[in-house]
């Protein structure tokens, strides 16, 4: 799992430092699916999974989440997007997201997305055995609440290992206490979506893009996480919040 999290990280990192402005989602999808691939030689594990045909989910502006790349969607400058990337390695897999700012996006745009990352990490700081599962949760809530944004419910985090999804559900919501209690070993994601408005999502007809009802705009972030002895151990960490630089790329 470490050694999973590691490459999924340097596939974020090469992200880092794309130009997004002007490049379609395919073409954003076609680069992660050669490099992990080829150059990381793993396995980009949505691929196949559930009838999934690409490498990455890329969530537009108001996509709340499982974004379909496509050569006819545009990264425009203002825009936010977010990459949902899984990788699979010897037979383990890790899962991570990070919604980026394309070019010079909008102060409110930019505050969401500050926020939605701040939620996670609120979230992640609550692991520890013998802590529970709505620990997490309610930190995450309250710190969304706090700058006026919803949580989507309908979307969580959940367990992870030689399958993408496994027990238990990591919910984005809760009350302190309250579910299962963690043990050390335990391997989950945790990942908040926040909304600029209503909580309320949809399913587009394709059966797989889930969109704001209110047209406002969406931002989330996912780690894959290890309770430890001492407390969390994050497996996908990357350059950027090890060194405490800016989430603009």
């Amino acid at each position: 799992m470490r050694l999973s999290g590691k490459l999924l990280a340097s596939v974020f990192e090469k992200l880092d430092r794309q130009d997004l402005v002007g490049m379609s989602t395919l073409a954003v999808d076609d680069l992660v699916d050669r490099f992990i691939s080829v150059d990381l030689a793993a396995r980009p594990a949505s691929k196949g999974q559930y009838g999934y045909r690409h490498a990455l989910n890329c969530s537009v502006n108001h996509v709340v989440c499982h974004g379909i790349p496509g050569a006819d969607v545009i990264l425009r400058d203002g825009d936010i997007v977010n990459f949902d990337i899984t990788l699979e390695k010897n037979g383990f897999i890790a899962d991570s997201s990070k919604t980026y700012l394309v070019g010079k996006a909008p102060p409110a745009a930019r505050k969401l997305v500050r926020v939605a990352q701040e939620a996670m990490w609120q979230g992640i700081r609550q692991i520890r055995p013998d802590a529970h599962i709505g620990d997490i949760g309610y930190a995450i809530e309250r710190h969304a609440k706090k700058h006026g944004y919803s949580i989507v419910r309908e979307y969580c985090g959940h367990g992870i290992g030689r399958d993408m999804h496994e027990e238990p559900q990591i919910l984005n919501f809760g009350r302190p206490g309250s579910g299962m209690k963690l043990r050390e070993g335990m391997v989950f994601t945790v990942e908040p979506m926040l909304n600029q408005g209503t909580r309320k999502v949809a399913t587009a007809d394709d059966g797989w893009t889930v969109i704001t009802t209110d047209g406002k705009l969406s931002a989330q972030f996912e780690h894959t996480v290890a309770v430890t002895r001492s407390g969390v151990d994050v497996l996908t960490l990357r350059a950027d919040e090890r060194h405490g630089s800016s989430i603009v790329a």
